[in-house]
């Protein structure tokens, strides 16, 4: 019997050999680093050579020391400040594509993707070449009479606007997409009810699209508790992270054993607020029946 003969009489082992090229690419491109990852931590480094003494002095230092406290703090505090702005942020712009779009909702939404044409490094750049010393905007302060604002640039706050500016498309893009199945007859039976907007939003837009906030929620906070290239490129020594610190161990000084324990630290701490959301989550109050379309 052949493989095409076997597969019509068995779908099962047709979707199993569909499946099987992705599932061994995430198995070998994802698993495996993440395992060797793991098991790295428990070594220890010396003259930039990785060491197989199994313990736990790698996580010991982490938590140990003030330093690393200090940086996972403040990374943990910028990641849910961005997170809080680019959600404030996001779902008007979100919610005016998907209710005043029409026909040029996906060319707005392909727009909030032109960053993305380029390179990380250029956007912030062109950050810098705005927020600077002698970027366009103290350039336009100064010739109106103004003295420039050096909180613009390398500080906390360049750090959070860079943050906001790489991560607020991922969270527009999750509540459009959740808001693009929305009923916005609702609301208007709402207001020919008596609700107020606010509360028409409150209860019936804000909860029925919670599933797009919650992935657009993580979607931002995850990249921005381990990002490393936008505090060193905009933030001073103020805004150093946990990111940093972590790149730093895996470049200057070569302590890959501790740079592996930064790294399942913050896996951890991301799992943690996956597991922390999703008991938030109900598929079928979004509308999700959990049945197929066919």
């Amino acid at each position: 019997m052949s493989l095409r003969a076997a597969s019509r009489r068995r779908p099962g082992l047709r979707f199993a050999a569909l499946v099987a090229p992705g599932a061994l690419f995430i198995v070998i491109g994802l698993m495996l680093p993440l395992l060797a990852i793991v098991v790295f931590s428990f070594w220890r480094t010396e003259s930039y050579e990785l060491y197989a003494d199994w313990s736990l002095d790698n996580y010991r230092t982490l938590l140990g020391e003030a330093a690393y406290r200090t940086f996972f703090l403040r990374s943990l505090v910028t990641a849910i400040l961005v997170t809080v702005i680019c959600l404030v942020c996001g779902w008007p712009v979100a919610y005016f594509i998907a209710r005043h779009g029409g026909r040029y909702r996906l060319l707005l939404v392909l727009l909030l993707a032109a960053p993305f044409f380029t390179g990380v490094i250029l956007r912030i750049a062109a950050l810098q070449g705005l927020l600077g010393p002698v970027g366009l905007i103290n350039m336009g302060l100064t010739m109106v009479g103004l003295p420039p604002i050096e909180a613009l640039m390398y500080t906390k706050l360049a750090a959070g606007l860079g943050l906001v500016y790489l991560f607020i498309p991922f969270m527009v893009t999750a509540i459009y997409l959740s808001l693009v199945n929305f009923n916005f007859e609702l609301l208007e039976v709402a207001k020919i009810n008596g609700a107020r907007p606010w509360r028409a939003f409150i209860e019936i837009t804000w909860p029925l699209n919670w599933i797009g906030t919650a992935i657009g929620m993580i979607l931002v906070f995850i990249p921005c508790l381990a990002n490393a290239v936008t505090p060193r490129f905009l933030g001073g020594p103020e805004a150093t992270s946990l990111g940093m610190s972590l790149a730093g161990q895996f470049g200057e000084t070569g302590t890959w054993a501790l740079g592996s324990a930064m790294g399942v630290f913050l896996f951890a701490v991301s799992l943690l607020a996956i597991f922390c959301i999703a008991p938030t989550i109900r598929l079928k109050r979004s509308g999700f029946t959990g049945t197929s379309l066919t």
